[in-house]
């Protein structure tokens, strides 16, 4: 069976009339008959000519799939950088439910308690019923501990499934996640340090408001990055 270097396998990459080759765990598997791949990207993110076996691990298809299409060779066996230091190896291999990809598991909690403050807070202000106010505090409390603990999954699993290789979606979701920590632990210590910030709303109060409602558009666009990671949409 016909082995292919890394530099002979880009050739393969379904564009000027060439086949569309991937690579997975060593296998190289020709993919051109998928409709798919027709222009040598898949879901325009991935290229052919490549080995997949990273990026593949955050599909949302099992890597089987690509039994459907003939093995056409081996990738020839090169000297590698170990994926994970060996003490995080050894701990995945004990437990190998470290492998599974955490940050889609814990990116829900911090979702729900950056949309709740504005609920809340709105809800204050239309019926001046102080309880919807002291929920909104108790969700910005815990939102701060669940967008720091989606955070360190987070990159985790790039670290885990992606090598930490910097991708373009990812200048944006970064520094959005920590300023979205950043204005909630404001938020937080603003109002116990000020328990009637909000009576009446003038001044600083304003800024405040506008602070509780920045939350909406940022977690919107931090789902929205990261949904385009994973389930990625080809027009």
């Amino acid at each position: 069976m016909k082995e292919f270097s890394a530099e002979e396998l880009a050739k393969y990459n379904g564009q000027n009339g060439n086949p569309a080759y991937v690579a997975y765990r060593g296998d190289v598997y020709d993919v051109s008959d998928s409709k798919l791949w027709r222009t040598g990207m898949h879901m325009k993110r991935h290229h052919a000519g490549r080995d997949l076996t990273t990026d593949i691990q955050a599909a949302p298809h099992e890597p089987d799939i690509l039994n459907r299409y003939p093995k056409v060779g081996r990738v020839k066996k090169e000297a590698e950088e170990p994926r994970v230091p060996a003490a995080l190896a050894g701990l995945i291999k004990k437990y190998p439910m470290l492998q599974r990809h955490p940050h889609p598991m814990t990116v829900h909690f911090p979702i729900a308690f950056a949309f709740s403050p504005p609920v809340f807070i709105f809800l204050y202000l239309i019926t001046g019923v102080k309880s919807f106010e002291i929920t909104a505090l108790n969700c910005l409390g815990a939102g701060i501990l669940f967008t720091a603990v989606a955070i360190a999954t987070g990159f985790y699993t790039w670290w885990l499934n992606y090598l930490a290789r910097m991708m373009g979606v990812l200048k944006k979701k970064i520094p959005l996640a920590f300023a979205m920590l950043i204005v909630e632990i404001i938020l937080f210590i603003w109002r116990l340090k000020v328990p009637d910030i909000l009576d009446p709303v003038g001044g600083s109060g304003l800024i405040y408001l506008v602070l509780v409602f920045a939350l909406l558009p940022m977690i919107t666009l931090i789902g929205w990055y990261g949904a385009s990671i994973t389930f990625p949409v080809e027009k």
